[in-house]
């Protein structure tokens, strides 16, 4: 069965370019003119889509989480829910950000994190859903969303191959759109933890979903490599200054690298090719310029036989390759050769062997 997945006006498959989707998440700090410049900058960084994250802070978390003291240098509230709050964006900005992402001409969606946030996002049709890593195992929101019917992005970082599969087979009961993406959550996640060939594990063991990578890893390198194992969407947090206040901006690319990131995976589309072996105009003339001909080693009359010590290999490249020597030794020259003269088989003896060539 063929992977596809339409999200927006972009098809999602093994043989086209990976989509790329900038997490905005709650870097945009609660301001709704910020966010905007966020999705501006991500989008003349060539990504595909832009993402939000969707929470209801009052049924989300327990009393005792939500009025938990939240005093540090990243907080927005002097507890943990009014710091969520604070960066909570309602239906206004929402709307205002689709219309806005409608004339940038990217796909805008959001994480949904509880059965609210869902409800909140399918009244705003937005173009498909993600499901955090923290909900893999959360098998009535994926049944919930499922059952909407728009394409769905499940990361599965600290989960193992059982809650995938759980995962995996709820969607499907329900719904057939459906993107899986290899992901470790840490944040920042070291190198050695990424674990992308989980990307192919992932390929051999739900050959209808679309394969993806969300990467909490500082840098732009691994997307590539992703790519290449078969990744096709491609999360990455952004912002427009890492130093900015927030827990994610650190590990989030800039504008710059966001851009590199996205020419790279191009790149590399055009550079895989599709599996023939050809000669391109491109190389004619170097391999002309470093390639071998078959040559007379030294002065040599007609009807001499030539042996190995007769001939050599020399630049540039424009006569019998090297790959005819045997069938040049032991052959007799109809006519005189000079050194560097090029061994030809018109000027050969025609003997049994030579009439084949």
């Amino acid at each position: 069965m063929a992977r596809v997945l339409n999200i927006g006006s972009h098809t999602i498959s093994d043989d086209g370019s990976c989509y790329v989707i900038a997490e905005v998440g709650h870097n945009h700090q609660g301001k709704l003119k910020t966010c905007m410049d966020l999705f501006k900058a991500a989008k003349d960084s060539g990504v595909q889509a832009v993402k939000l994250q969707k929470r209801h802070n009052r049924s989300l978390y327990t009393k005792a989480m939500y009025d938990r003291p939240y005093d540090n240098e990243n907080s927005y509230g002097a507890t943990y829910g009014e710091h969520r709050e604070a960066l909570e964006f309602g239906d206004t900005e929402y709307r205002e950000l689709q219309h806005y992402c409608k004339e940038l001409g990217v796909d805008f969606f959001a994480t949904a994190f509880d059965f609210h946030s869902a409800d909140f996002l399918q009244k705003l049709d937005m173009p498909a859903y993600k499901i955090a890593s923290g909900d893999l195992r959360n098998i009535p929101l994926l049944r919930h969303v499922a059952r909407i019917g728009k394409p769905m992005v499940v990361s599965t970082g600290g989960g193992t191959m059982d809650d995938v599969r759980r995962a995996y087979e709820t969607v499907m009961e329900d719904n057939q759109h459906l993107a899986i993406l290899q992901c470790t959550a840490g944040y920042p996640c070291e190198y050695e933890l990424l674990d992308l060939k989980v990307i192919s594990t992932y390929r051999e063991a739900f050959p209808d979903a679309v394969i993806g990578f969300s990467g909490h890893d500082n840098g732009i390198a691994m997307a590539v490599a992703a790519y290449v194992l078969g990744s096709r969407i491609l999360e990455k947090h952004f912002t427009l200054n890492r130093a900015w206040k927030g827990t994610d901006h650190a590990f989030s690319l800039e504008p710059v690298g966001m851009r590199k990131m996205v020419r790279d995976l191009e790149r590399t589309v055009v550079a895989l090719g599709d599996g023939e072996k050809k000669i391109h105009p491109s190389e004619t003339s170097p391999i002309m310029k470093m390639g071998k001909k078959i040559v007379a080693a030294r002065a040599m009359p007609s009807g001499h036989t030539l042996t190995f010590e007769d001939l050599a290999l020399k630049s540039p490249g424009d006569g019998l390759p090297p790959y005819e020597m045997d069938n040049v030794i032991g052959q007799s020259l109809i006519q005189p050769v000079n050194e560097d003269d090029a061994i030809t088989f018109h000027i050969l003896k025609k003997t049994p062997e030579l009439a084949r060539q």
